[in-house]
């Protein structure tokens, strides 16, 4: 809803602030004090065109900034925080609006700068104008189906849900089908490309890790005589069988031993050293019994050599294609199994989801014949209580018609197009909501078709077990709603703005008291001159007309009823009318 706005040289409205309560605020005041600027104004903030020519002369700019609260709409409070706003802590956000004389504007949300279209995207969900320059909430198809299936109640709803459901479940199932189709051939290459492979790696057979102990194979049998030759020669240096060296290491470090331990007793630390001697001879002992070892064990082999050589190279044509290593080749073979299990159960797959697909068109055939029937049947209801509404609304005889037809094909939202037509006398042919009606019968048919929609939605609301929140209305902004009637008709276009304004928040402006007395808020629009000076001033300093906004309450609002009623505020036959007014509306609410 809207708390507040705050207008600064806008037309006529040097400044003034706006305040915006719950239930119905009708805004009133003379012709030409500046009623159109706070409609300006409330455009602007909800993403409205900017126009330069209403900055007020001998400014540089207008500004416009609002208030709304928006805790009841988490959508849009999503939406702020998408466009890098911030919502307040008490669940309100401030927009700002700024149109330079020189042609230029700017949008502010939640304290951040962000395009018009973003204001135009909130205003969407938050707020309604109905007026002869503004767009009708119920302007296109479907936004007219929207509606008729709220009205239709929990129950219409819920099939809603079950179809919608199916639907969504339906065209995720066809993608799929379609993605297998048009993939049959790839799919098919790609599987016999993993057969070859996979039948390559079972007639190999690697084992982990094969390839580098292969490689260690090779190496040690392709040089097998060099290899030979160096053990020898450090066997015998270690274990004195080298005849150059004439003595052993082995023994040498014996010697050393043997000498240290006999000087032991005048050092203790010679002993130390001894017993380290002492290890370093067990340590030379044991390579050398492993060298002779080795030097006996190493042969040549040549088939061996050979035999290994022709292994490693079948490993050698897996690494090539499969993997750097024959672990790598290992984890795809695995891998490779299991997408050959995907791609050769896709048939499978595929007949199963268009028997689903089968049983999902049958649902969808059968809720979308339960959606029909309910929309014609709320059709018929909403269009009765529309067309009594219109009856009281100084529209005898007009009824409005919403015709449910069959669809060029289902939808996500049924099988059905949804339109609202107006027939404005018995006879004549129903046309399209805004074709062939005024500005202000275009306005109370849809101040007619939103009072049915609140009541329907209230209803609902308050229904034992019915399961469902509903969510918020908008908030509605009526201008020229009264153009055309008065009278009784007046008073009743007053009573069904008072019974909207129950279940949501309604902005009025309007030249009728017999409206006006209905409000919880009254707001005047005055306009004054400063020094006296006439009202076609031509700029501030010479005493341009200022226009201000006021609440008015008991006395003085009975003093501009009557103003409304003949011109003369202190009429008492006109401030007794206005008393009587003020006391009739009050009725039955």
């Amino acid at each position: 809803m809207l708390e507040e706005i705050a207008i600064e040289n806008l037309g006529v409205i040097r400044a003034a602030r706006v305040p915006l309560a719950d239930g119905l605020t009708v805004i009133t005041g003379e012709t030409g004090a500046g009623k159109t600027m706070v409609l300006t104004g409330l455009g602007l903030l909800m993403g409205g065109k900017a126009d330069p020519a209403a900055v007020r002369p001998g400014a540089d700019g207008a500004v416009v900034e609002g208030r709304l609260r928006v805790a009841a709409h988490p959508g849009v409070a999503a939406r702020v925080d998408e466009a890098g706003g911030e919502v307040d802590d008490d669940g309100t956000v401030v927009v700002l609006r700024t149109v330079a004389a020189a042609g230029r504007s700017r949008a502010h949300l939640g304290g951040r700068g962000v395009p018009q279209a973003v204001l135009a995207e909130i205003a969407d969900e938050l707020v309604t104008v109905h007026g002869q320059a503004d767009q009708l909430r119920l302007r296109t198809a479907a936004k007219q189906r929207e509606a008729l299936d709220s009205f239709a109640g929990p129950d219409h709803q819920d099939d809603l849900d079950t179809y919608r459901a199916a639907w969504s479940e339906r065209a995720g199932l066809q993608a799929e089908i379609d993605d297998l189709t048009a993939r049959a051939a790839e799919r098919a290459r790609e599987a016999e490309l993993l057969r070859l492979g996979l039948a390559e790696v079972e007639r190999v057979d690697p084992q982990s890790g094969e390839d580098a102990e292969l490689t260690a194979l090779v190496g040690r049998l392709g040089n097998a005589e060099q290899l030979r030759v160096a053990a020898q020669e450090a066997h015998d240096a270690v274990a004195g069988d080298d005849v150059e060296t004439a003595g052993s290491a082995v023994e040498a470090v014996e010697r050393a031993r043997r000498a240290l331990e006999a000087a032991a007793s005048d050092d203790p630390t010679l002993g130390g050293h001894a017993t380290r001697l002492a290890e370093a001879g067990y340590l030379l002992a044991d390579v050398a019994t492993e060298l002779s070892s080795y030097v006996d064990d190493l042969q040549a082999d040549p088939a061996g050599l050979e035999t290994a050589h022709a292994r490693l190279a079948e490993l050698t044509t897996l690494t090539r294609s499969y993997g750097e290593t024959i672990d790598d080749v290992l984890r795809w073979a695995s891998d490779a199994g299991l997408r050959l299990l995907d791609l050769d159960d896709g048939g499978e797959r595929l007949a199963g989801m268009r028997e689903r697909t089968a049983e999902l068109d049958a649902e969808l055939a059968g809720a979308a014949e339960r959606l029909t029937t309910g929309r014609r049947k709320a059709a018929e209801a909403l269009s009765d209580a529309v067309t009594q509404e219109l009856s009281g609304l100084a529209m005898k005889g007009a009824r409005l018609v919403v015709d449910v037809a069959p669809a060029d094909e289902p939808g996500p939202w049924g099988a059905d197009q949804v339109a609202f037509l107006l027939e404005p006398h018995p006879g004549a042919p129903a046309r399209q909501l805004g074709k062939g009606a005024s500005g202000g019968e275009l306005s109370r048919v849809m101040l007619a078709v939103e009072v049915a929609l609140a009541t329907a939605r209230v209803e609902a609301g308050s229904g034992a077990g019915s399961g469902r929140a509903t969510a918020p209305l908008p908030t509605f902004v009526f201008d020229e709603v009264d153009a055309g009637v008065g009278g009784r008709a007046a008073v009743e276009v007053g009573r069904r703005l008072a019974v909207l304004a129950r279940s949501t928040q309604v902005v009025v402006v309007t030249h009728l008291a017999q409206v006006a007395a209905f409000a919880d808020s009254h707001l005047v629009v005055t306009k004054s001159t400063p020094d006296g000076a006439p009202d076609d001033a031509p700029d501030d300093r010479a005493g341009v007309t200022v226009t201000g906004v006021r609440e008015v309450t008991d006395d003085a609002r009975v003093r501009e009823l009557a103003r409304m009623l003949s011109g003369q505020e202190e009429s008492a036959t006109a401030r007794q009318h206005a008393v009587e007014l003020l006391e009739s509306s009050t009725v039955g609410r």
